[in-house]
């Protein structure tokens, strides 16, 4: 016995030890892999943080522009050409495709744009496109620094398109920088290569008082010399919009730069959610990308940064898991032999001690099923003696109720199952009777040894009682079913149109005994009520096939 609980304790040591290598494994493996991927997030937070203090530089640049051409909008074509050779945003603020002015017009007068775009450019441009549903329109009139990609985009009436206008009526109520939907480009109708862009608008407010206010929106043509003027109820009138164009991957690849070497991929969507239209996209993005917002203007993007790094994430920490597990399996394996050699010494034993409890399980469940059977026989042929006037009266009832519980256990035996079904014993113990009822319904129920010679035993005083006195005495009708309730069983036993209302005041010996029946054997309980020429008993136990 002392080597025996030596063998054990040793088996339970090595056991917590291996647990104990694992665990530290998992520790350092988790801690590890959480260190680097904070490291990784900390990354990619710098980058959006650089993105978007270059946008907002691109910004910065847009409001220099509108004070220079608030400053002085007869000078605006070689004042901002002066300006923005000065400042190079190609190289301050890169991935901005130049900065434009759109003046505002009206719509059935395009001359006052086409002049501009005359001064500016010294030669004649026609406003495009020749029709549009709005009233007033604001037409491209400066393009700066000028290339011939860009030239396409002269002329152009930006407030026709509807993404655009969009945008442009943000800014135009709010006075602040406002982002458009992805567009494609006016300019990129002179490339082979088109990309998706997107632009940025700051209003210029009129500097002058409107002397007409009641027109409609579209504008009011003024002096020569002076700008157009559109209005929009309840907002400022506006003369123009200072805008900048981006070509998205032209923008995002300035920005990042060498960046994207290091980088396993990157994804920029315009808007949140896998939805958003992609604008930009490089490599392949992972499943631990890590997720950082851009503010484009009154925008909110979203850009995704994958960086490829998941066995340098794991390399240390999967050596010392690896090696944990490597000394776990060692501690296991000589768990396992010490325990055959436990296993081998107490399966004899184990084989002899089964043998006898097997024995003694079957000599003493015989012992207790004729016990039982005694005591229900004893139980029986007292209640009938009781309750019999003769021994004539004796001999038929005892007769009877030992052929209900012999029925009951024969269907077992012959079936050569464990349980027997509930329909079966009711039209049994009917058919013995010779009678047929009216109706018998219900669900298939199945009942043990025990529940089957108690619903026989019940059955057969309810058939006895009804040929007496009741409808199988050709008075009434019977209907008899069963349900399930709430995880019962619930047996319903209804005569009805009988001559008169039975009278059920007093319990019999009879009643008695089959209120003990249900009561110990079915751990039920039953009920029964008389009125109106009718007779309904209500049997009621717990349904043992309820939780399989």
């Amino acid at each position: 016995m002392g080597s025996v609980w030596a063998d054990r304790l040793m088996a339970l040591s090595v056991r917590m030890i291996g647990l104990v290598i694992i665990a530290a494994a998992l520790a350092g493996a988790a801690g590890s892999f959480f260190y680097n991927q904070s490291q990784e997030a900390d990354q990619a937070a710098r980058v959006a943080l650089q993105m978007n203090t270059r946008l907002r530089d691109h910004v910065a640049v847009l409001e220099g522009v509108r004070a220079m051409y608030q400053s002085d909008t007869a000078a605006s074509g070689p004042g901002i050409r002066a300006y923005l050779a000065a400042l190079q945003p190609q190289e301050q603020a890169p991935g901005m495709e130049g900065v434009g002015i759109a003046a505002a017009m009206r719509r059935d007068e395009p001359a006052t744009a086409e002049a501009q775009l005359r001064t500016n450019y010294g030669r004649d441009i026609a406003v495009w496109p020749a029709t549009s549903s709005q009233k007033v329109g604001f037409a491209v009139v400066l393009v700066e620094p000028y290339t011939p990609r860009r030239n396409a985009a002269l002329g152009f009436d930006m407030y026709s398109e509807t993404v655009r206008r969009e945008a442009m009526r943000r800014a135009w109520q709010t006075g602040r920088p406002a982002a458009s939907g992805i567009v494609q480009l006016a300019q990129e109708r002179a490339t082979n290569r088109k990309q998706p862009g997107f632009l940025i608008y700051i209003p210029v407010y009129a500097r002058r008082p409107i002397e007409s206010p009641a027109l409609p929106v579209g504008g009011e043509p003024s002096e020569t010399d002076a700008p157009v003027i559109a209005t929009l109820p309840g907002q400022r009138p506006v003369e123009a919009f200072i805008y900048a164009p981006f070509r998205t991957e032209d923008m995002m690849r300035a920005i990042l730069g060498n960046q994207l070497d290091s980088l396993e991929g990157v994804e920029v969507r315009a808007g949140s959610g896998p939805s958003a239209p992609l604008v930009f996209r490089h490599g392949t993005i992972g499943w631990d990308a890590h997720q950082q917002k851009l503010q484009v203007a009154d925008r909110e993007w979203t850009i995704r940064i994958s960086y490829g790094r998941f066995m340098d994430r794991l390399g240390r920490p999967l050596g010392i898991f690896l090696f944990g597990v490597a000394l776990a399996l060692l501690a296991m394996q000589l768990h396992r032999l010490q325990h055959r050699r436990l296993d081998a010494a107490q399966a004899l034993a184990e084989e002899r001690a089964r043998h006898a409890e097997d024995r003694e399980l079957m000599i003493g469940e015989m012992a207790h099923r004729m016990k039982n059977a005694f005591a229900r026989i004893g139980a029986l042929a007292r209640i009938t003696v009781r309750e019999s006037a003769s021994l004539e009266e004796f001999e038929a009832k005892f007769d009877g109720r030992m052929r209900a519980l012999s029925d009951a256990k024969q269907m077992l035996v012959t079936g050569a199952v464990d349980t027997v079904d509930l329909d079966k014993i009711v039209r049994r113990e009917l058919d013995l009777a010779g009678r047929t009822p009216g109706d018998i319904l219900g669900p298939d129920v199945r009942l043990d040894d025990e529940a089957a010679q108690a619903i026989s035993l019940a059955l057969h005083e309810f058939v006895t009682n009804s040929i007496k006195y009741g409808a199988l005495a050709g008075k009434g009708d019977l209907a008899i079913g069963w349900r399930r309730v709430e995880g019962d069983i619930e047996l319903s036993w209804i005569e009805s149109n009988l001559p008169e209302t039975p009278q059920i005041d007093s319990e019999s010996f009879g009643t008695h005994f089959i209120r003990t029946l249900i009561e110990r054997q079915l751990k039920g309980r039953w009920t029964r009520s008389a009125a109106d020429h009718s007779l309904a008993i209500t049997i009621r136990w717990p349904d043992r096939d309820a939780g399989n």
